[in-house]
């Protein structure tokens, strides 16, 4: 449970909020029962017993919003919340200082007004009563699709690089090849950006995994293309959906603020998993990540394509099957 969550549940254990039906934005662990759960990040919704990876409709009396580091995320899930209480009903926020939370504070009491605050746990747990006042224009439109930039992309706050190409993804792009054939994957797809890049001719189809539901609506919006298909999947715990000739991935290798290598590591496993014998892996990483010793360990080779003193695009191959006169050898020598 993260800080943010302790705060939360303290204010209800304290008696300064009272417990009543709610919808719980970003949730974590509820800090009491009847509590409707939204939960689009797949690690965090495999912990919830009852949760939906999107809440689209419906009115509550109490709002919970739990803030993210992402202030654009942040507005847009205030004006959710909002559009989902009822009149007079209470939406409460809390959040880390190290994500903002005391800034966002102030913002919120400009647009409506606070009707308390509390602190604990290096958090800020504060509370508005929905009245008249309307969450600014601003905050409401990013609760949708929104162009990239000037680009006819579509993304949306809560997706890495929701509002850019990202340079380590740009220079993947870069170096995939353009004799992509077959079965092929791309491994955190974001909203899309790398997959366009892979629906090359010869190819049959496409899976776009991420374990953040709301990249996925974003894919959708982007990859329009018949041959793809889409999956919210937690790579690191849960099986890809087929074995393939190519993969591409940009790992994610943080959890929160927090630097998290293990992350990208349990993600090249999984690629070393899911390619067919004799596949091709395609992967960026920020150059100083520890990728080398897994890559060692889980293909028959690698090669560094490109480095540019801040990123590193690698190329792997999985290991060939046995052939079929090795194994009746290998057998014998095994005796």
């Amino acid at each position: 449970m993260s800080q943010a969550s302790r705060a939360l549940a303290y204010a209800f254990e304290t008696g300064a909020l009272a417990e009543r039906r709610a919808l719980f934005l970003r949730a974590e662990d509820p800090p009491f029962a009847e509590i409707d759960c939204e939960q689009s990040f797949r690690p965090d919704f495999l912990k919830l017993k009852r949760a939906k990876p999107r809440i689209e409709s419906g009115t509550w009396p109490l709002g919970l919003v739990l803030l993210t580091k992402h202030k654009e995320e942040n507005f847009a899930n205030i004006a959710r919340a909002w559009a989902l209480l009822e009149p007079g009903g209470m939406l409460v926020c809390s959040g880390s200082n190290d994500d903002g939370a005391a800034s966002l504070e102030k913002q919120v009491g400009k647009a409506f007004g606070l009707g308390g605050t509390l602190s604990k746990f290096h958090c800020r747990v504060f509370w508005i009563t929905k009245g008249e006042a309307e969450p600014p224009a601003y905050w409401r439109g990013l609760a949708g699709l929104q162009p990239v930039g000037d680009s006819t992309w579509l993304s949306r706050p809560g997706i890495f690089a929701w509002d850019k190409v990202d340079d380590g993804s740009a220079l993947l792009a870069a170096h995939v090849p353009g004799d992509l054939a077959g079965h092929v994957a791309d491994f955190g797809c974001g909203w899309g950006y790398l997959a366009r890049r892979m629906l090359q001719p010869a190819v049959t189809h496409i899976d776009l995994i991420d374990a953040e539901h709301l990249a996925l609506d974003a894919a959708r919006a982007n990859v329009t293309d018949p041959r793809a298909s889409f999956h919210w999947l937690d790579l690191t715990r849960e099986p890809a959906p087929a074995t393939y000739d190519t993969i591409v991935c940009n790992p994610p290798f943080h959890t929160g603020r927090a630097s998290t290598p293990a992350l990208g590591q349990s993600v090249i496993e999984a690629a070393a998993r899911a390619l067919k014998p004799g596949g091709r892996f395609y992967m960026v990483a920020n150059r100083g990540l520890p990728y080398e010793p897994m890559l060692k360990a889980n293909f028959a080779s690698f090669e560094t394509l490109a480095d540019n003193n801040k990123f590193k695009v690698t190329k792997a191959i999985a290991a060939s099957a046995p052939s079929s006169k090795a194994e009746p050898l290998r057998r014998r020598h095994s005796r």
